[in-house]
C-alpha cells in the first residue's frame, strides 16, 4: 500500500498522442493570435471579441465536453493541457475557459437531458457563454453558509440572490446559481441549497459592478443580482435541497483547471527570467553564470515540473473515473498555485528594476498568480479537504 492510495500505479500518467498533437496545435494558435495582445488586454481590461470567436470556431470551447452536446469530447487532462497553454499567454483567458466548465459540469453530471440538451451544446459551440453564481458576501469556501432565498410558486421558483465576485459575468449568456429552498437542518449545514439554470435576458436578473481586482485583467468578476427572478421548475439541478453536494462536486473537478492555469503562468515566468538571465551581463558575463541566479532558475524548475506533474495527475484520476482525484486535485491546486505565486516572484526579481515595469509583462503573472491561490477554494480549504479526504480514504472517518 502506497498510503493513502492502493498501489505505486495508481501514479501513472498517460498522455495518448492525440493530447500531444492537440497541445501543439493550441501553442501555434497561442503563439501567433494571443500572445501578441497581452499587452491590449492589459491596458483595455477586455479579451478582444475575435479572440474568443476563433477559440470558438476551432471547437476550443467543446473541450471535455461529450460530442452528443456538440463537444470535442476529451476529459480533463485535455481540459487541463488547453487551459495550461492559454494562460501561459493570457491567465484570464484560462478564467473564461474555466468558467465555461463551471456552467457546463453541473449539469452535465447532475442535470436532466433537458437541461443538457437545451444549454450545453451553444456553450461547447462557442455561440454563447455560462457563469457560475455562488460566492456572496457571507459564503463563498463555505458553501453551507449561502443565504440566497428560492421559493416555490406553483411551477416555478421565485430567487433573490446577490452573488459577488463572479468570474465571467459580463459575457454571460446562462448561470448557474445556487439558493436556499429551506433552511438548514441542525445536523445538516448544507442541507436545503438548490441548484438552478438562470438566463441572463430573464426579468430581475442583473450583472452589477465589477470588481478591480488587482490581477485577471480582461476577465475580472462582477457582482449579480436577482431581484424575483422567476426560475421554471424544470431548471433545477439536480435534487432539490441537495444543491451543497452539486456546487462542492464541480469544485473537485474544476480546481484541476486552476492548477492547469498556474502551471500556464509558472511556465511563462520561468521561461521569461531564463531568457533574461541569458541576455542581461554584469561583470561581463551573464547573470545566468552567478550561483545566486543558478540556484534561483533551478528551483524554478524544480518547482515548476513538480506542479504539473501533480496537475497531470489529478487530471489522470479523474478521467478514470477514481475517487481518489478529488485529494490529487486538491494537492494540484494549492500546491501549482502556491508555486506560480513563488516562480512569479523569482522572475521578478531576476529581472531586477525591469521585473516591475509594466510594459515588460512579467509582474502581471505575479498578480495573477496571487488570484489562483484564492479562488475555485482558498488553499486553506484545499488543505482541510487533503486532510479529510485522507483521513476518510485510509481509516474511513468523517472529520
Amino acid at each position: 500500500m502506497v498510503f493513502p492510495f492502493r498501489s505505486v500505479q495508481d501514479f501513472q500518467i498517460e498522455i495518448p498522442d492525440e493530447v500531444e498533437i492537440f497541445r501543439k496545435s493550441v501553442r501555434e494558435l497561442v503563439e501567433q493570435k494571443i500572445m501578441p495582445r497581452w499587452q491590449e488586454i492589459e491596458k483595455t481590461n477586455e479579451i478582444p471579441k475575435e479572440i474568443f470567436k476563433e477559440m470558438g470556431e476551432l471547437g476550443l470551447f467543446g473541450v471535455g465536453i461529450p460530442e452528443e452536446y456538440d463537444g470535442q469530447g476529451g476529459g480533463q487532462l485535455m481540459t487541463a493541457i488547453l487551459t495550461e497553454e492559454v494562460a501561459r499567454a493570457i491567465p484570464s483567458l484560462g478564467v473564461a475557459i474555466g468558467v465555461n466548465h463551471l456552467f457546463g459540469i453541473p449539469i452535465l453530471l447532475f442535470g436532466s437531458e433537458e437541461l443538457k440538451k437545451k444549454y450545453i451544446p451553444p456553450i461547447a459551440r462557442g455561440e454563447a457563454f455560462g457563469a457560475h453564481a455562488n460566492t456572496e458576501p457571507v459564503a463563498g469556501s463555505d458553501v453551507a453558509g449561502i443565504q440566497s432565498k428560492a421559493k416555490k410558486v406553483n411551477d416555478h421558483y421565485v430567487i433573490n440572490a446577490r452573488k459577488v465576485f463572479i468570474s465571467g459575468a459580463g459575457k454571460a449568456n446562462y448561470f448557474v446559481v445556487s439558493a436556499r429552498t429551506e433552511p438548514p437542518k441542525a445536523d445538516k449545514r448544507w442541507w436545503g441549497i438548490t441548484v438552478f439554470v438562470v438566463e441572463k435576458d430573464w426579468p430581475g436578473v442583473n450583472v452589477g459592478q465589477q470588481f478591480k481586482v488587482i490581477g485577471m485583467r480582461g476577465e475580472q468578476p462582477y457582482e449579480v443580482i436577482l431581484e424575483d427572478v422567476k426560475v421554471p421548475a424544470e431548471n433545477v439541478v439536480g435534487k432539490v435541497n441537495e444543491g451543497f453536494k452539486i456546487v462542492v462536486t464541480t469544485y473537485d473537478y474544476t480546481r484541476i483547471g486552476i492548477a492547469a492555469q498556474a502551471v500556464g503562468i509558472a511556465q511563462a515566468s520561468f521561461e521569461k527570467a531564463l531568457n533574461y538571465a541569458l541576455q542581461r551581463e554584469t561583470f561581463n558575463k551573464p547573470i545566468v553564470t552567478h550561483e545566486m541566479i543558478i540556484d534561483k532558475i533551478a528551483n524554478m524548475y524544480i518547482r515548476l515540473e513538480a506542479a504539473r506533474l501533480l496537475t497531470y495527475w489529478a487530471a489522470t484520476l479523474a478521467d478514470k473515473g477514481r475517487k481518489e482525484f478529488v485529494i490529487a486535485a486538491s494537492l494540484a491546486k494549492a500546491f501549482a498555485t502556491e508555486t506560480a505565486e513563488w516562480i512569479a516572484r523569482q522572475a521578478i526579481q531576476v529581472h531586477g528594476g525591469y521585473g516591475v515595469d509594466t510594459e515588460m509583462g512579467v509582474e502581471r503573472y505575479l498578480r495573477d498568480a496571487i488570484i489562483t491561490t484564492i479562488y475555485e477554494g482558498t488553499n486553506e480549504i484545499q488543505r482541510l479537504t487533503i486532510v479529510r479526504q485522507l483521513v476518510r480514504q485510509a481509516f474511513g472517518l468523517r472529520i
